[in-house]
C-alpha cells in the first residue's frame, strides 16, 4: 500500500493494490462523511474491487508529525502490508 499527499490542498490518496500493479479507476463513489469535515472518495476497478481511497483536506484530520512525514521527497510514504488469505 502506498500513501501520497497533495500540499496544495491537504488531501492523502491511499492506494490499495500491490506493487507494479496498474489499476485503472472505473468509478468513483463520492462519500459526505460530515462528521468527519472532509470528503471521502472510494475509487474502485472495472471487476468492482477497491483501489484507491482519497480523503480531501485529510491533513486536518492528522497529527502534524504525520502531515511532516509526508512532506519528504515527493511526498509519498511506502506502508509495508502484509495480509493472509
Amino acid at each position: 500500500m502506498r500513501v501520497s499527499y497533495e500540499q496544495r490542498t491537504g488531501s492523502f490518496y491511499l492506494y490499495l493494490s500491490e506493487n507494479g500493479e496498474n489499476h485503472v479507476v472505473a468509478k468513483t463513489y463520492p462519500c459526505d462523511p460530515r462528521e468527519v469535515g472532509g470528503l471521502v472518495n472510494l475509487d474502485m476497478d472495472r471487476d468492482g474491487r477497491l483501489i484507491g481511497i482519497e480523503i480531501l483536506g485529510g491533513a486536518s484530520l492528522l497529527r502534524s508529525s504525520v502531515v511532516e512525514s509526508l512532506l519528504k521527497p515527493k511526498g509519498v510514504i511506502e506502508i509495508e502490508s502484509k495480509v493472509d488469505r
